[in-house]
């Protein structure tokens, strides 16, 4: 265990956190450009029903990408500019169904991420993959909702 040191108002990660930041910061680029591709391409009364929920999600995910980011580089990493790979989907209900699935995914990572923040006492990860945990269970429950289950 390395525990948080102070370096210039940052704290000193490990390699490990790091990497765990930088995919995090992946899947926040993928599901921002995913969500607003769905919303640019839904189609039906249906999509017209969620199209906005899409965008303003989207919009969500990128600010917590640019968190993310600013965090890693505090900590002295690199933010990846790759993005997961990209799902739009052909119908609604394929989009809301990988939609689902990519927030289980978030949910899972930013849990680990906690963890192992509490491992090295990095506070301050912590409280922020709080704060965007919050926000990606109320993104799933929406997709989830609009599916109907």
């Amino acid at each position: 265990m390395v525990n948080a040191k102070e370096k210039g108002g940052c704290d000193i990660a490990t390699k490990k956190l790091l990497d765990m930041l930088n995919r995090a910061i992946a899947r926040e680029i993928q599901v921002s450009i995913q969500y607003m591709w769905q919303h640019v391409l839904w189609k039906g009364i249906d999509g017209f029903a969620v199209k906005d929920v899409l965008k303003n999600i989207a919009i969500t995910e990128m600010k917590h990408a640019e968190d993310i980011a600013e965090r890693l580089a505090c900590l002295g990493g690199i933010p990846t500019t790759k993005p997961e790979p990209i799902f739009v989907g052909k119908t609604l209900n394929q989009m809301l169904k990988q939609d689902v699935k990519d927030e289980q995914g978030a949910i899972k990572l930013y849990r680990e991420i906690i963890a192992q923040a509490r491992k090295e006492g990095d506070d301050t990860t912590m409280r922020l993959f709080r704060r965007i945990l919050e926000d990606e269970e109320g993104h799933l429950d929406t997709f989830q909702g609009l599916l109907g289950k």
